[in-house]
C-alpha cells in the first residue's frame, strides 16, 4: 500500500516505518507534513501491512528494502527526497543515503540503531514475551498486517535475535552520509540507550540531536505533536539553507 499526502509540487518526504509497522504507523505525521507544504509519501515495505508476503526479511542489512526504495523513487520520479525513518526504517534510510550520496536532501532517524547493544537485545526478548502473552498486542498486529501478522513478527524477531547478526555494525558507513540529518530518540526508549543516539549523531558529518524527555521507542505514535514540530522545523531549515530541488521534473 502507498499513501501520498500534501500538494503534488511539495518537496517530497518519504517515511519508512518501523520493524512491526506499516503505512498507518505515520497517521500522526501526515497532516502536519501536508499542512507545511510537503508531499508526504509512505508505503508498506515488502512483507508488511498489505504488501506482498515475504519469505525472508533482509535483517540486518536491508539490501532488498533499499532496492525497493530506489525503485519506488524512480517510479514516482523523485530525485532528492528527505527520508524519515523510524527504527528499522531508519536503518533502511541510512543504508540508502550511504549508497547514493547526493541523492538524499535530508535524513531524520527516529529511535533507530547502528549496532546491537544489550538494551536492544533485552527489548526484543521482551517483545517476544509480550507477543506470546498479550492477545491485545497480537490483535493489533493482525489489524495492521492481516493474515501475514505471524510471519511479520517471526521474521522480525528471528532476524534480530539471530546470533550470526550479533556483530552487525553500521557505524563505519555513517561518515559516508553527506546530507543534513536529525537524530531523534526518546530518553525512555526500551530498545536503546541515549548514548546510542549520541554516537550516531556524532558520527554523521552534519547532524543534530534531539533526545525527547519521557518518550519511549514509539515516539511517532505517542508524542506526535512534539515530533511533528521538530520535523517541520528541521525540514524548513534544510530547504531554506540549501534550496533543494526535490523532483527531477522540477
Amino acid at each position: 500500500m502507498l499513501e501520498i499526502h500534501g500538494p503534488p509540487q511539495g518537496q517530497p518526504v518519504v517515511l519508512l516505518h518501523h520493524g512491526l509497522g506499516a503505512v498507518r504507523s505515520w497517521r500522526g505525521q501526515f497532516p502536519a507534513l501536508a499542512a507545511a507544504g510537503y508531499r508526504a509519501i509512505a508505503y508498506d515495505r515488502w512483507g508488511f501491512g498489505r504488501s506482498d508476503p515475504r519469505q525472508v526479511y533482509a535483517i540486518p542489512n536491508f539490501q532488498e528494502d533499499v532496492a525497493d526504495l530506489k525503485l519506488l523513487l524512480k517510479e514516482l520520479d523523485i530525485n532528492q527526497p528527505a527520508l524519515i525513518g523510524h527504527s528499522d526504517g531508519g536503518k533502511v534510510a541510512m543504508y540508502y543515503a550511504a549508497a547514493y550520496p547526493g541523492k538524499v536532501a535530508a535524513l531524520v532517524l527516529i529511535a533507530t540503531h547502528a549496532y546491537i547493544e544489550p538494551k536492544m537485545e533485552d527489548g526484543i526478548r521482551q517483545m517476544w514475551e509480550q507477543y506470546g502473552q498479550d492477545a491485545r498486542f497480537r490483535g493489533q498486529l493482525g489489524r495492521v498486517h492481516g493474515d501475514q501478522a505471524e510471519a511479520v513478527f517471526q521474521g522480525w524477531f528471528s532476524g534480530w535475535i539471530n546470533p550470526g547478526n550479533a556483530g552487525w555494525d553500521l557505524r563505519p558507513l555513517l561518515r559516508e552520509i553527506d546530507c543534513p540529518a536529525l537524530v531523534v530518540q526518546g530518553l525512555e526508549d526500551e530498545h536503546a540507550s541515549p548514548g546510542h543516539a549520541r554516537q550516531i549523531a556524532a558520527a554523521l558529518p552534519n547532524a543534530g540531536l534531539w533526545l525527547a524527555p519521557d518518550a519511549g521507542h514509539m515516539l511517532p505514535q505517542d508524542f506526535p505533536q512534539a515530533l511533528n514540530t521538530k520535523l517541520v522545523d528541521f525540514l524548513a531549515n534544510v530547504y531554506l539553507a540549501n534550496r533543494v530541488v526535490g523532483t527531477s521534473a522540477a
